[in-house]
């Protein structure tokens, strides 16, 4: 007797002829294609300003802030930063932005993290579009061939923003300066690096290979009660990984966009004391 769900031969995918005879593509009714459609946009914002301001090369220091987008400053061309993070590692060969040179380690940790990797892969390549929704490849690979391939390396990239991180944290203590470089002061835009900061170091603690750093390979918690409570701990932040994510993007986002303001002297940095 027919039942509707004879194997068909066809397509291929999720359409081969082991799969269930069902017509329609998915059976949700309700608006799940804005979820990706939501993220693809969020990246494709982001994307496109910090590549604006990373080949910029201008308005990212104005006494006493540095844009997270070039800080550490490695190259010969940077701008003079008094006790600021500007090592002249690459000498005058180098003729391009400086953000170059650095932003390679946090683009690196985001596009290789869990939470981003299922981001644009429903985003931009419908890899699948949302849950219960088939996907349109006929093929599935997984993380197995070049370039996906690379995404194994994200442990190594968390190693990477760990000291990029620290350097942030140490703009940030320079942020307790006033444009003179005298200590006791704080303005808007130190709030602005202190938020930024604490999202910063929140994502990172989060991500999955530091929670299997902290608390990975272990047969026995008993034995092991500090990496226990730290993984404890790193376990509540990785829940709220996708919150994370995200403030943390924005809050990035909106650090450099701040300095950019004050730099190019569209915004006077208000001060608080």
């Amino acid at each position: 007797m027919a039942t509707g769900t004879e194997p068909q031969m066809n397509s291929g995918g999720v359409r081969e002829g082991t799969r269930a005879a069902i017509a329609a593509p998915h059976l949700r009714t309700d608006r799940w294609w804005l979820a990706p459609a939501a993220t693809a946009a969020g990246l494709l914002a982001f994307v496109v300003y910090s590549t604006w301001r990373a080949f910029a090369n201008a308005d990212y220091y104005a006494a006493p802030y540095v844009s997270p987008f070039y800080s550490p400053c490695l190259a010969e061309n940077c701008v003079p930063m008094r006790a600021g993070p500007n090592w002249e590692i690459f000498g005058s060969w180098w003729g391009l932005s400086p953000a170059l040179l650095i932003l390679i380690f946090p683009l690196g940790f985001r596009l290789t993290c869990y939470y981003y990797r299922k981001a644009y892969y429903r985003g931009f390549w419908a890899s699948p579009p949302a849950c219960a929704v088939a996907e349109p490849h006929k093929k599935y690979t997984g993380e197995t061939r070049f370039p996906l391939i690379l995404q194994n390396i994200h442990r190594y990239f968390f190693y990477a923003a760990l000291p990029v991180a620290g350097i942030l944290t140490y703009d940030t203590v320079l942020a307790f300066r006033d444009e003179n470089y005298e200590w006791g002061h704080m303005g808007l835009g130190t709030l602005v690096f202190l938020v930024n900061i604490v999202l910063i170091w929140a994502y990172t603690f989060s991500c999955h290979s530091c929670r299997h750093i902290v608390g990975g390979k272990l047969k026995h918690f008993s034995k092991h009660p500090v990496r226990y409570r730290l993984w404890q701990w790193v376990g509540r932040l990785n829940a709220r990984h996708m919150l994370l994510a995200w403030t943390s993007l924005v809050s990035v986002a909106l650090a450099d966009f701040y300095v950019y303001l004050v730099a190019s002297g569209a915004f006077d940095d208000p001060r608080l004391f």
